[in-house]
């Protein structure tokens, strides 16, 4: 979802740690904060914890889904090069928490910046403003990085950044005595619709969510993320039974630009193939559900080209009004 707010968790497989020491730490830091400036993705509060990572994040150019795999994948190659191991370094998929912004970003920043207390890797809340792997100690200006959104989370406590911070510190501070909220780390979809019996008669009685996604907020802004959700499946339905895959994709894309379809699967850099292959590239990523990574497999690319492809894709189709099924 473009725009989206997401809270996003990260797992070890078998709850085992996925940081052994700082080094690691570092470079998944830094992993981090290049993804997120190429990709234009605002970050807005961070944990690392030994086994596992809290993020707070709003999807900008490139998807989630992108994003999250570039990171993932690189880190997991690059630790298991490092300590000689093989195999799967994630418990499955991580698991991303669409939110209602307005609702629960603050709440959110705070939920995960008392993780490293809460877990009893910081002292007390005094180690915590200088711990160095949470975004908590960036919000009170002991740390610095380039990539996490400060004034904006700063902006709800006030105008002048001083009186913000202490206002932060303050909020933040408060929320360790208070009860865990387990809705902010999954399973927010039935509380936000009023339990399991109210969910199933707003929904019509098909209460179904895929395991790893969750919706988080009041229960216009769930069923219109559901209605989204169910209007985008339609959508894919209705090109599959229309026959479309990948080559009578191509096929359309070329009838509307006046060129070969092979020829989008071949790197070129003539204007209007560049073009075609844009609108090819975003009708195979968000209407069809090839996967970035997949498309990238089969036209030889990289994954970042086949993201920025798609971008540009999606404002030919809006600017020009293209649909797959138009005339």
């Amino acid at each position: 979802m473009a725009g989206g707010f997401h809270h996003i968790i990260i797992r070890g497989i078998e709850r085992k740690r996925i940081f052994r020491e700082d080094q690691d730490r570092n470079n998944f830091l830094d992993r981090l904060g290049k993804i997120l400036l190429e990709s234009k993705t605002s970050c807005y509060a961070w944990a690392l914890l030994p086994n596992h990572v809290h993020l707070l994040l709003r999807t900008g150019q490139m998807s989630l889904a992108t994003v999250m795999g570039r990171l993932l994948t690189g880190y997991a190659v690059g630790f298991n090069h490092r300590y000689g191991r093989h195999g799967q370094l994630f418990q499955n998929r991580y698991k991303s928490i669409l939110c209602q912004e307005d609702l629960y970003l603050l709440e959110l920043v705070r939920y995960i910046h008392l993780n490293p207390l809460r877990a009893k890797i910081v002292q007390d809340y005094k180690a915590l403003d200088h711990y160095r792997y949470c975004g908590h100690s960036v919000l009170l200006g002991y740390q610095k990085n380039s990539w996490q959104d400060v004034n904006y989370v700063l902006g709800h406590f006030g105008g002048r950044q001083r009186l913000a911070r202490r206002k932060y510190r303050e909020y933040v501070g408060e929320g360790f005595s208070l009860e865990r909220r387990p809705e902010l780390v999954g399973g927010g979809l039935i509380r936000s619709l009023g339990g399991w019996k109210e969910a199933s008669r707003s929904l019509g009685g098909a209460v179904r969510l895929k395991g790893d996604e969750r919706i988080l907020g009041d229960s216009d802004f769930v069923l219109e993320v559901l209605k989204a959700s169910e209007e985008h499946m339609e959508r894919r339905y209705r090109f599959k039974r229309a026959g479309y895959d990948l080559e009578k994709l191509a096929g359309r894309v070329a009838e509307i630009f006046g060129v070969q379809a092979e020829a989008l699967w071949n790197p070129g850099k003539y204007p209007k193939v560049v073009m075609a292959r844009s609108l090819f590239s975003y009708w195979a990523v968000r209407e069809l559900g090839v996967s970035a990574t997949e498309l990238a497999r089969r036209m030889k690319l990289t994954q970042p080209a086949v993201s920025i492809s798609v971008r540009r894709g999606g404002k030919i189709a809006q600017e020009e009004g293209l649909a797959i099924l138009g005339s």
